[in-house]
């Protein structure tokens, strides 16, 4: 190979400088190669890392959605809740109990009410009866 020579463009070119270019020149190709793969493979990551911080950014948010929702004080809200309920139902039929009592007591008067007339009548007429006894006694 030390005999091998060529020309190209007016320059000789000699067998054992194309025995060391040939190395060197796929040592630099590689090595252009690996920094384009390096790179790429750094922008890659920079979106992942761009597309986290996003997600970070969303969590976040909720966490403090979450906290002005107070959801820890739910658990005591909705126990108080409960007891509201409760005490709603319970004065719900001390209510119906005495709309049962009113509706009983409106049927009695009523009635009352009917026989109260009567009475009055009656006693209307038995006070008539007795004027016209004042004014023309029995004889």
């Amino acid at each position: 190979m030390s005999d091998f020579e060529f020309s190209v463009g007016g320059y000789n070119i000699k067998g054992w400088m194309v025995a060391v270019a040939v190395p060197v020149l796929s040592t630099i190709s590689g090595g252009i190669y690996f920094t384009y793969d390096a790179l790429n493979r750094f922008y890659d990551t920079e979106a992942a890392v761009e597309e986290v911080l996003g997600v970070v950014s969303r969590v976040q948010t909720l966490e403090q959605a979450i906290q002005d929702n107070d959801v820890r004080g739910l658990n005591t809200k909705l126990s108080q809740l409960s007891t509201n309920m409760q005490q709603i139902l319970e004065q719900q039929k001390l209510l119906l109990d005495l709309r049962s009592k009113i509706d009983k007591a409106t049927t009695i008067t009523d009635g009352l009410g009917d026989k109260l007339d009567t009475y009055d009548q009656e006693i209307d007429d038995i006070w008539k009866a007795y004027d016209s006894l004042v004014e023309n006694p029995l004889k």
